[in-house]
This record gives structure tokens, sequence and C-alpha cells, in this order.
């Protein structure tokens, strides 16, 4: 994808430019120690700060949220930030909590924002499903995105959200071409639960991503909180052992700094 940066914050937060356009993934910007509760029993501690302040990071035309209801995703100062942002993004529940401008996305469903001598971007509402079988009244909706825009070769850039693999992400494989796939990982658990997953494995990206074919696999949320089970080592060991010319390719983005994405592949 020439022209396109991106920079990794923490956690879920991402900061993509492409165009002009300056638009953030699930703002979080608290700073570590505090414990935030999830509801049902479940709670986790903010164990490191993101690489880049809310003061330091200009101007934001769109953000894109996953889901509102988990500080992990959106925490007090991302919640902050949004009065300054003019676009945003999330669930059909998640745009009702904050209020305009948030626009309301079902899944499938779309947007298109334009810009003076700006491109205009698509976003699209992919499938998430935060949990085992049945959890989602506990859960809540989510969603991921796929980003479009003219002059894109091989495919969109796409945002899984926080999701377990089930049939539903898998729908990604059948309606998109996805050249870059910014994957949220993590395992996360809670002792409450057990052995239940919330977000995906290491693994379960693998065998997603060997289904969707991306030309790059950018894994996230995988650090910062205490309810993560896989963290950056377990990424890093996996990076490890793929070998030159394997696809997809996998890569881990330098925390703070801009990465123009043709060079990521």
């Amino acid at each position: 994808m020439e022209g396109v940066r991106l920079t990794h914050i923490g956690g879920p937060t991402v900061l993509i430019e492409v165009g002009g356009w300056r638009i953030l993934t699930d703002p979080t910007f608290d700073p570590p120690g505090e414990r935030y509760s999830f509801g049902w029993g479940t709670s986790s501690v903010k164990l490191s700060g993101p690489a880049v302040s809310v003061e330091d990071l200009g101007p934001i035309d769109v953000v894109l949220i996953t889901h509102d209801h988990h500080a992990d995703n959106l925490d007090i100062a991302g919640r902050a930030l949004l009065a300054s942002v003019p676009r945003i993004v999330t669930t059909t529940s998640g745009a009702g909590r904050l209020g305009p401008p948030a626009i309301p996305l079902a899944t499938w469903g779309s947007t298109v924002f334009e810009g003076p001598d700006l491109p205009a971007i698509e976003v699209t509402a992919t499938p998430c499903r935060h949990g085992p079988p049945l959890s989602h009244p506990i859960t809540g909706d989510v969603i991921g995105f796929a980003l479009r825009w003219d002059g894109q070769t091989d495919g969109v850039l796409w945002i899984s959200g926080d999701t377990v693999l089930y049939d539903g992400v898998r729908q990604v494989a059948d309606r998109l071409v996805v050249e870059t796939a910014i994957v949220h990982v993590g395992a996360v658990r809670f002792p409450i639960t057990g052995p239940l997953h919330y977000t995906m494995t290491i693994h379960d990206a693998v065998e997603l991503c060997e289904q969707i074919g991306p030309k790059t696999v950018i894994p996230v949320h995988y650090e910062g909180w205490s309810h993560f089970r896989e963290d950056r080592s377990a990424v890093e060991q996996l990076v490890a052992g793929r070998g030159q010319g394997d696809r997809p390719v996998y890569r881990l983005l330098p925390f703070g700094e801009a990465v123009d994405l043709s060079e990521v592949g």
C-alpha cells in the first residue's frame, strides 16, 4: 500500500495516515496502574501507557471504535479525545451511548468519508464475536473495519477488532480481498471464566489469515493489560519462526514510530 503510514501507539490503538486522512483506531491513552472493571466480575490492570501522548498526537479526522464499553479499547483519555474528532464510527449500540457525531454501523454496513482535496474512504463493518458461543449478552456488540479507497491494487486494509475465531469472522475471506490485516490477538482470559477466550490467540490469527490470504499481517492488542495472556514475546516467536518468502508476512510495528506500509511486507 503506497503512501500509507501506520503508528502503533499501544494495545489496539493505531494511527493510520493515508491520502491526507489521519484515522485512529480504539483510542487508549490512560497512564498505567489503574484497575478497570469489565463487568460480570471481570477486571484488568493497565500495565503500560501509550507510546504517543494525546498532546503529541496531532489532529484526528476519524476515529474507529470496535466497541466502546471496555477500557482496553476506549479509556478515559480516549473518550476525552473524541470531543475534538469530527467523525467517529462504532457499533450501533455504541453510537447510541456515545451520541453524535458517532455513526452506527451494523455488521457489513458501510459509510463513506469525503473531504476537500481528500480521497473518499469507504468504511465497512466486519463481524466480531468477543467471546465464546452465547456470550453476546455479556460481551456486547463489537465490529471490525475494512477500509477501501481508490488506488488500492491488492485489496483493503482490514482491522479485525476484538474477536475470537468463529464462522462470522471467517466470512471476511469470502466477502473481501485483503492486502493488509491488522489483527487483535492477546488470548484474553479472565479467572472467573477459566479457559474461555475473548480474543484470538496468535495461532487463531494465523489460521484465520491463512484463509483470508492477506499479503501482510500486523498483530496488535497483545500488550499493556493484565488480562492479555499472550504478550509481545509470543508474537515475536511467530514472526521469528517464519522464513523468507512465507505468505502472509507477519510484522510487529515499533511502538510510537510511523512506518510506511509499503516497507512492511
